[in-house]
């Protein structure tokens, strides 16, 4: 993802559910029942997640450079709703390049270990390139693994935005921004490539998410303009396949590779610009959209676009997914967490 300024700003603290939060921090919530966006009121673009073993939810956010420097923050929650920065990702920057940023991160239980996937490029880079790095501990740190491949050894422009799939225990990995999105199966290691990519969704896209439901595959993407504060267009668009490796379609069936799917969110409601989702799904078996958008005159911190986490139920209806009335919510019915 391109991005005038992509780094964070400011120290963080956790959303509060059941009690109403500082409109200063912007989250918390009316009662028990119900949580306020954003659930984590401090600068946290293009999150991803993954839950860990014992039941905790991480989350991993692009680097920041603010009141502290962070190597990829990670925030924690037993609820999805009150998160609590635990650390961060790297004690130092991988050494595979000079001078660039870890953006984009996307993490992943597999092999009794957490892999943390990420995008390693400087802004208007020609060549950045994506990394993979490991944990027993999904707080950290994480010991690089290396280079996965940068974009003119994989024949990708701007190789960016890591997200991978497990299918039966197999990793593909997705990723691309701008340039169009491509799936590839990664070695069962998780830090090697096996065989040919593929051309899954096209140029309008970046922040690829896959996710399969009633034995279908649905590619989530954003498109629109990421990082121009709240003049932002950023939004959340999807198509859905039979096949991993697609093609991925909208509701009439045009290939996303040229067409444009239908929108999951966007902006409204208070909020601009949201997009690069993970998706996560709670002990109900309701799934719920984890996604970054800006407040309502609150597009910047210092030069830093003011990206907060936000958090939406997913509703399927028809067989597709959407945000209800596809805009960000103001409160909303906590998650049903064991």
């Amino acid at each position: 993802m391109r991005r005038r300024r992509f780094l964070a700003g400011s120290v963080g603290v956790a959303g509060l559910s059941g009690c109403v939060g500082s409109p200063a921090d912007g989250f918390g919530g009316e009662s028990a029942e119900t949580y306020r966006n954003p659930v984590f009121g401090r600068v946290f673009p293009d999150p991803s997640a993954v839950r860990a073993a014992d039941g905790t939810f991480y989350a991993y956010g692009t680097e920041e450079d603010g009141e502290r420097f962070r190597r990829v923050p990670i925030v924690e929650s037993t609820d999805l709703v009150n998160w609590t920065r635990v650390g961060e990702a790297f004690e130092e920057k991988p050494d595979w390049r000079d001078g660039a940023y870890l953006w984009a991160p996307d993490a992943v239980r597999m092999n009794g270990r957490y892999y943390l996937y990420y995008s390693y490029a400087d802004w208007g880079d020609e060549n950045p390139g994506i990394g993979v790095a490991t944990s027993d501990d999904p707080a950290g740190p994480f010991t690089d693994r290396g280079k996965l491949f940068r974009g003119d050894e994989i024949g990708v422009e701007n190789s960016i935005d890591p997200m991978v799939f497990l299918r039966d225990g197999t990793p593909y990995l997705f990723w691309g921004s701008r340039r169009g999105i491509y799936a590839i199966r990664l070695r069962s290691d998780g830090v090697e490539t096996a065989g040919e990519k593929t051309h899954v969704a096209g140029d309008h896209y970046e922040a690829a998410y896959v996710v399969e439901r009633d034995g279908r595959y649905y590619l989530f993407v954003s498109t629109g303009t990421c990082c121009e504060g709240t003049s932002s267009t950023y939004r959340v668009r999807v198509g859905r396949s039979d096949s991993l490796l697609g093609a991925y379609v909208d509701a009439e069936g045009n290939d996303l590779r040229e067409a444009k799917g239908p929108v999951v969110v966007e902006g409204g409601n208070g909020f601009v610009g949201p997009g690069h989702n993970a998706v996560v799904t709670d002990d109900a078996g309701d799934d719920w959209m984890l996604y970054h958008a800006y407040e309502e005159g609150e597009g910047y911190v210092a030069e830093t676009p003011r990206r907060v986490l936000m958090l939406d139920r997913i509703d399927w209806s028809d067989g597709w997914p959407t945000v209800e009335g596809r805009t960000p919510s103001r409160e909303a019915q906590v998650p049903e967490i064991d």
